[in-house]
């Protein structure tokens, strides 16, 4: 068909599609070696021709591991083999990406190919291969004397580190087994590839990087933060408790927010990891962050009702503790909409349920806010909870309500007796004036 095609003199056989490639370009990318073999044989076929991108028939047919088109292309004195594309990766550098362990012994075996070049981000053959998987071309390159093992891309990355961060562990022994390689390399933002390995929940990957005595294992990164850290972050419960067996492992950091694993465990809901924590003797369950909030606020505020019912039921934690703006974990609960949480701590004698905080917001003002009428409906049941409460700018809980359109809430409130209708803050404003400057009819109605 192509021959029928090319017979032709009004057809053009180096024609450019929308991205600039030509049927040369998409005959190598499909392996079809016949016809790359028809089209070359013309003198008007440009070879090397590149499309949008910068992509070469040689790039193509090497992404997709077509080797026998790669020998074709590389035997003409008028295709580059180390050319690249806009990215600045070149035939090579998709190969290893790909793991074309064939076609990158081809490349590696020339004189005139670059083993080592990196792209526009600094990636390598070896870095993009690692980062892959690809344990077959990892080995090939590292076999060659002129291949840095311990590249580094421009955020610092290493191959090492990119094998460990996407869990590749066979990648990561190779890697491990030569003595030119630092298994301890940190990037631009200080993170180590156990620090990935262990965020990433890479059991395997953190134990072979543990053996080695030359790792450490409580290094944290530019946020002050350890690979304990970020698995406790991240709920990888086995990746904690590898960690917690090694002496070296302080189980308690504060990174620069002076944030705790257990106080991220708690913030994200990792109930396992929490009681991991809890049944050590060494770690605090109410310690507090710079911004003075404990595991309790941050779990009450995230709505994890099993992870609060845990702390509550410890005698060591405050239950209401305020952080730096005033907030207690009720507060924060009430703000968030979460209603079983706020019945849990109400539940508790020894929570005051009318605190304000600094913004002069008490639990039922949070609630009103946010319009959580359930929540509202708890507090407003309580003879200690003042439902004409107002902040530092005189509003009240009504005055939220009215002005979020809360018809339930309105009422709810107007029900207890107690509420003023017509209260106003420190710019005169009544709970009518906000319903009607926010156009809730059925609020101005009620009221």
């Amino acid at each position: 068909m192509v021959k029928i095609f090319l017979e032709r003199g009004d057809v053009n056989p180096d024609s450019l599609d929308k991205e600039g490639q030509t049927p040369l370009s998409y005959a190598a990318a499909l392996g079809h070696e016949d016809v790359v073999k028809i089209l070359l044989e013309r003198g008007d076929i440009n070879p090397d021709s590149s499309d949008k991108d910068g992509r070469t028939p040689l790039s193509h047919a090497a992404t997709s591991g077509h080797e026998d088109v790669v020998m074709i292309l590389l035997g003409r004195e008028d295709v580059a083999p180390d050319s690249s594309d806009k990215d600045g990766q070149t035939s090579l550098s998709y190969a290893a990406a790909s793991g074309h362990e064939g076609v990158v012994k081809i490349f590696l075996e020339r004189g005139d190919v670059n083993p080592d070049s990196s792209d526009k981000d600094g990636q390598t053959p070896l870095s993009q291969a690692a980062q892959s998987g690809h344990e077959g071309v990892v080995k090939i390159s590292l076999e060659r004397g002129d291949v840095n093992p311990n590249s580094s891309d421009k955020d610092g990355r290493t191959p090492l580190l990119y094998a460990a961060a996407f869990g590749h562990g066979s990648v990561v022994g190779v890697f491990l087994k030569r003595d030119d390689v630092n298994p301890d390399s940190s990037d631009k933002d200080g993170r180590t590839p156990l620090l990935y390995a262990a965020e990433s929940g890479h059991e395997g990957v953190v134990k072979i990087l543990l053996e080695r005595g030359d790792v450490n294992p409580d290094l944290s990164d530019g946020d002050g933060q350890t690979p304990l850290l970020h698995a406790a972050e991240s709920g990888h419960e086995n990746v904690v408790k590898i960690l917690l067996e090694r002496e070296a492992v302080n189980p308690h950091p504060s990174d620069k927010g002076s944030r705790t694993p257990l106080l991220y465990a708690a913030a994200s809901g990792h109930e396992n990891v929490v009681m991991i924590f809890l049944e050590r003797g060494d770690v605090n369950p109410d310690s507090s962050d710079k911004d003075g909030r404990t595991p309790l606020f941050y779990a009450a505020a995230s709505g994890h009702e099993n992870m609060v019912k845990i702390l509550l039921e410890r005698g060591d934690v405050n239950h209401d503790s305020s952080d730096m703006d005033g907030r207690t974990p009720l507060s924060g609960a009430a703000g968030s909409g979460h209603e079983g949480i706020v019945k849990m701590l109400l539940e508790r004698g020894h929570v005051n349920p009318d605190l304000p905080d600094q913004n002069g917001q008490t639990p039922l003002s949070h609630a009103a806010e946010s319009g959580t009428e359930g929540i509202v409906r708890l507090l407003l049941q309580r003879e200690d909870v003042n439902p004409n409460s107002s902040n530092n700018g005189g509003r009240t809980p009504l005055s939220y309500a009215a002005g979020s359109g809360h018809e339930g809430m309105v009422e709810m409130l107007l029900d207890r007796g107690d509420a003023n209708p017509d209260s106003s803050d420190k710019d005169g404003r009544t709970p009518l004036y906000y319903a009607i400057e926010s156009g809730h009819k059925g609020v101005v109605k009620i009221l």
